[in-house]
Parts: structure tokens; C-alpha cells; sequence
């Protein structure tokens, strides 16, 4: 992966077309989707289709609209304290692609970017192996977020060109959005020559506590519904009823032998699929919040109650009637969420990711004298032994000083030493 970004850093564009040739199986013309084809792809999608995305659109709007806060001010002992944030200038979204198509998370990362008032975004997206092109539906929710850069380039080469930027891919400032192991460790690499929204938004995961008060049908088929993203996730049934969780069991087994994507499925229960049966809700929440999961669904009895509990989770879906799909595509919050643990310190992608915190600072005279905030600032500075740091305070209440009785200059030779 290290050789990968080191590649396209050194060669850009060259390197970009002959990475997609060799892992994608597609040989690019060039990597820019031209703009036209947006505004096509959309005309093109079925009616519904478009509804749908319009209506999870505007739902993703609404609810990150309401984490944007007004400027706060705060004034305490001669200090007046404006903080205030800035969106930053250029932000890049990873849209993973080859299994299936992915416009929702097109939605889930470009929308809160521009919600925070991003003047740029820029989207990668790996092209479909059979086409050779993006999928429509992904170019149509990049036309209807207001995307107008996209690149037809996956895998950590497009993490690669978004954070060092190649002939055609200007670097970004934030890099967000979901991907496989590679994409996830990818963004780790670069940490740092750029942001990397959110946390290691890796492969799905879900954690499913559940009792018989719940159709076996529903927790069978929640189980499965991250599963079928593909390998290397997670999906967990948790109950403390061993005659319930062979129930789910048999549920999930005749869903997937008729699911399209058995394939995908099977790979994600190989290796991460798990039936855990606790002595107790208590014990299944322990055992939750040592994953850390990205979803968490409570189908089961005092499920509210149960929630306020949780410690570590990503996402947290409540009741029956709430599962994960409502959360992936049209809830509001966004579904790019901390995978691999990293739920234990972070949280789903918000505006906050794509915006820097700035304070304005001023200091008016009330603020120094013996008591004030300046005269501890003074002492801390001299504490640690930076001289410079406690004459800025000190030869300003010198001034302060002389201007009160009526001196008309200061000499400030012996450091204004007068707190």
C-alpha cells in the first residue's frame, strides 16, 4: 500500500491509469469524468430512483444543517473571547465501488461538506470492472449533491492523488468516506499531509443484540444486511435465549442461500460472522461495547433503556422497527461511521470534519494589575522559564502603570518588572 501511495505520488496520472489497468481491469482514456455525464446520468435514472435520492438528499441536509452553530462570545476578566468556525477550502470523498454501486454514500459525505460550506469537493470513485465507466447511479447523487469534480479512480492510488494531487486531481485539504482495507489504511498513511474525516471508516460491521420478544425473520436479515457489503466486516448475534439464537441461525441460513449475494455474505461470516449467547442484557452490552461496532441494533426488550447504556458504537438503531438500512440511506446522520474499534473514540461524520475552530482573542486593561488574567499569565511564562513571553505582559502593565500617574514614557531597560 506504502509502494502504492509512494507510486502515485512520484508519476500522478501515469501512475493513476496504470493501477486502475492492474487492479481494476480497466484502461483509462483519461481520469476526470467529464461534467456532462453527470447532468446525463442523471436524466437517465428511473424516476423513483431519483426520489429516493432527492428525498435522502435533503434528509442528510436537514439534519446536518442543525450541527452548524453560531459564533460564540464570551467575556471574563478583561478577556473577550470570539470562537467562530471556517469550512476548509478543497475536500475529497472516497466512494467505494467494483462490488456494487454506492450512491447513498456519495450523499453521506459530499452533502455534509457542503452543508459546512466546503467551496470544493472532489469525488473518486473506482469504475465499474464491466463498463469500464462509473456507475449512473453514482454520477447521478454526485449531480444532485452539487459535485462537479469526479475521477474515475479507486483504491488507496485515489487516496494517493487526493492527498498529494497529480496533473488532473488537485490535493484536497480533507479526505473522507468509506473503503476496504486498503482505502481505510491508506488515509492512515497520509494523515497528516491532509485531514482524514471521521475515523477508520473501514469494512461493515454490525452487532445485533436481540430476545424472542423479536421475529427471528427481522434479526436474521439485520445480521446479514452489513454482511453483504463483502469480506473482511463484521456481523455478531448477540442474545442471552440459546433456543432464539438457533432460531436467527436457521433464519440466516435460507436468506442466504437465495441471496444474489451469497458470495459476499459468506465471505464476511467466514472470517467475522459470530453467535454469542451472554448470561444477560448486561452481559450482551458488554460484550458490544468491547467491539465497538460501527452499527448497533437493540431488538429486544427495554431496548431504550438499554441504549442510554451503550458506551461504544458507531451508529445506534432502537427497536424492532429500526434497522441499520434506515440509517445507510435516508435517516439523516451520515453512515460513514468509526469501524475497527475506533467507535471507542470517534463518531459518525459531521460538519465538524470539514470545518477548523478559530478564536478571536481581545484583551482590554481591566485585564491587568496585581489580581488580573494577565499577571497569572505573567507568572506561568516565568515559571517556564520564557522571559519573552512574561515581558509582553509585563512591559504593558508598565504603560498601564505610567499612564496612571501621568508619566509620559516608560523605560522599560530593567524588563518593566513591576507585577
Amino acid at each position: 500500500m506504502r509502494e502504492i501511495l509512494a507510486k502515485v505520488r512520484a508519476q500522478g496520472d501515469v501512475a493513476l491509469v496504470e493501477l486502475t489497468s492492474r487492479f481494476d481491469g480497466v484502461d483509462l482514456a483519461s481520469v476526470r469524468v467529464p461534467e456532462g455525464d453527470l447532468d446525463a446520468a442523471l436524466a437517465s435514472i428511473p424516476t423513483q430512483l431519483r426520489e429516493a435520492l432527492e428525498l435522502a438528499r435533503d434528509r442528510i441536509a436537514e439534519h446536518h444543517r442543525e450541527q452548524l452553530t453560531k459564533p460564540v462570545d464570551h467575556v471574563s476578566g478583561g478577556v473577550a473571547i470570539s470562537s467562530y468556525r471556517r469550512p476548509v477550502d478543497r475536500v475529497g470523498c472516497y466512494v467505494p465501488g467494483g462490488r456494487a454501486a454506492y450512491p447513498s454514500t456519495v450523499l453521506m459525505t459530499a452533502v455534509p461538506a457542503l452543508v459546512a460550506g466546503v467551496g470544493e469537493v472532489a469525488l473518486c470513485v473506482p469504475p465499474d470492472r464491466e463498463t469500464g465507466a462509473v456507475p449512473a447511479s453514482t454520477l447521478a447523487a454526485a449531480a444532485l449533491a452539487g459535485v462537479s469534480e469526479v475521477y474515475s479512480v479507486g483504491g488507496a492510488q485515489a487516496i494517493g492523488a487526493l492527498a498529494y494531487g497529480t496533473e488532473t486531481i488537485r490535493a484536497v485539504d480533507v479526505i473522507c468516506g468509506p473503503g476496504n482495507i486498503y482505502v481505510a489504511l491508506a488515509k492512515q498513511e497520509v494523515a497528516g499531509t491532509v485531514g482524514i474525516a471521521a475515523a477508520f471508516a473501514g469494512p461493515s460491521e454490525v452487532v445485533v443484540i436481540a430476545d424472542s420478544t423479536v421475529d427471528p425473520r427481522l434479526a436474521a436479515v439485520d445480521v446479514i444486511l452489513q454482511a453483504e457489503h463483502g469480506p473482511d466486516g463484521l456481523a455478531w448475534l448477540v442474545t442471552w435465549d440459546e433456543t432464539y439464537g438457533e432460531a436467527v441461525v436457521d433464519e440466516i441460513t435460507r436468506i442466504v442461500e437465495a441471496s444474489p449475494r451469497t458470495a459476499e455474505i459468506s465471505a464476511t461470516f467466514a472470517e467475522g460472522g459470530y453467535l454469542a449467547i451472554v448470561d444477560s442484557p448486561e452481559a450482551a452490552l458488554v460484550v458490544s461495547d468491547r467491539i465497538a461496532p460501527e452499527h448497533l441494533e437493540l431488538m429486544c426488550q427495554e431496548a431504550e433503556a438499554m441504549a442510554q447504556q451503550v458506551r461504544n458504537a458507531g451508529a445506534i438503531f432502537v427497536g424492532e422497527w429500526s434497522p441499520a438500512s434506515i440509517g445507510d440511506y435516508v435517516a439523516g446522520p451520515s453512515h460513514v461511521l468509526p469501524t475497527h474499534g475506533s467507535a471507542r473514540f470517534s463518531s459518525a461524520l459531521t460538519v465538524d470534519d470539514f470545518m477548523k475552530h478559530h478564536h478571536v482573542i481581545r484583551v482590554d486593561r481591566s485585564a491587568y494589575g496585581p489580581s488580573g488574567v494577565a499577571h497569572a499569565a505573567a507568572v506561568l511564562a516565568e515559571a517556564e522559564g520564557l522571559v519573552a513571553h512574561a515581558d509582553s505582559v509585563r512591559f504593558r502593565q508598565a504603560i498601564i502603570d505610567a499612564s496612571d500617574v501621568g508619566i509620559a514614557s516608560v523605560d522599560s531597560s530593567d524588563g518593566g518588572k513591576v507585577l
